[in-house]
């Protein structure tokens, strides 16, 4: 029987969703395998949920009923800091224990909207909306940015769930939004509208080899893909996508190239906009959403896994990597 830590909490606006995820980590790990902990991540502050019992952080272990349970594996529920950002994962890797995600570099530059697409656009062979990153307490040139058209989409840099996200459909909207990114972030980035259809794909490798899951699309009711439509219902999900073989073909081998030259660990996902007959590359995700509505746990169930199965895969193949 192993023990697992879910890490699930954290510091950031996403935590709500991450205890969540969490929770449907633990009710669908299979149990006769695996002994499941849900740890929560507040700053330095590190408990077991249930029982309140500190985590010590010397060894990450934990001690119930004067039993010292040691882990065997960190199953990654947190969204957000810290764990999503690559901050926990260096602590983690000089304790010698694997964990579900990307490593900690891999994880800040994903998180870290306007790096991750410097780092690809070396490779010209990714599609990507025109972008400017702003900094909090710089001038901004507001002629610079009206060069890249309206719409626009500003974002703050570092930060998911679509929090302090705007689309802006006027200049005189323009400086409000950025301010708005800024209350999450000090950096914004300023992005031109895609005209087209989202989707969104998962990656992940088992026993060497990268599976590429089927492909989602994406319809929000609401404006774009915001909090609404991700966690409150107000989106409708299509698994797979209503492709053509061609389209679905280039979509994921999209998905394979960035996971592989992002060097990329677990499950990730990655977002597109579908312009004409050309994906464009959004944002990677390397810690998604694991509810059993989430796209991820739908692309898994369109693979032929359940979610215990999936859960199983990942845990696995983190222990069976870790000193990959």
């Amino acid at each position: 029987m192993k023990n697992i830590a879910i890490l699930t909490g954290g510091d950031s606006e996403e935590r709500v969703i991450s205890l969540k995820s969490g929770r449907v980590v633990r009710e669908h790990l299979p149990k006769d395998r695996y002994r499941s902990f849900l740890i929560d991540i507040q700053k330095a502050d590190w408990r077991d949920l249930d029982s309140g019992a500190p985590i010590d952080k010397n060894d990450f272990s934990l001690t119930l009923n004067g039993e010292k349970i040691r882990f065997d594996c960190a199953f990654a529920a947190l969204h957000g800091a810290p764990l999503e950002d690559g901050k926990m994962q260096g602590y983690l890797d000089m304790l010698g224990v694997p964990y579900t995600c990307c490593n900690g570099y891999v994880s800040a530059l994903t998180m870290n909207k306007h790096n991750t697409k410097m780092q690809l656009a070396q490779y010209n062979t990714v599609p990507m909306a025109r972008s400017a990153l702003l900094r909090r307490g710089e001038k901004v040139d507001m002629n610079s940015l009206a060069s890249l058209g309206m719409p626009l989409f500003v974002k703050p840099n570092t930060h998911g769930s679509s929090f302090g996200v705007t689309k802006v459909k006027s200049a005189d909207a323009l400086m409000p939004a950025i301010e708005e990114a800024w209350r999450f972030d000090s950096e914004a980035v300023v992005e031109s509208f895609l005209p087209g259809r989202e989707f969104s794909n998962g990656v992940l490798r088992v026993k060497g080899e990268l599976i590429v899951l089927p492909v989602t699309e994406i319809i929000p009711e609401t404006e774009f893909f915001d909090f609404a439509a991700k966690y409150e219902g107000k989106s409708k999900e299509v698994t797979p996508a209503d492709l053509s073989p061609e389209l679905t073909r280039q979509c994921q081998e999209q998905s394979r190239f960035l996971y592989e030259v992002l060097k990329c660990r677990g499950v990730v996902r990655f977002d597109f906009i579908l312009v004409g007959d050309v994906f464009h590359f959004l944002e990677a995700n390397t810690i998604p959403g694991i509810s059993p509505a989430s796209i991820v746990p739908q692309q898994a169930r369109a693979h032929g896994w359940d979610l215990g199965s999936f859960f199983s895969i990942l845990v696995e193949e983190a222990m069976e990597n870790r000193m990959g």
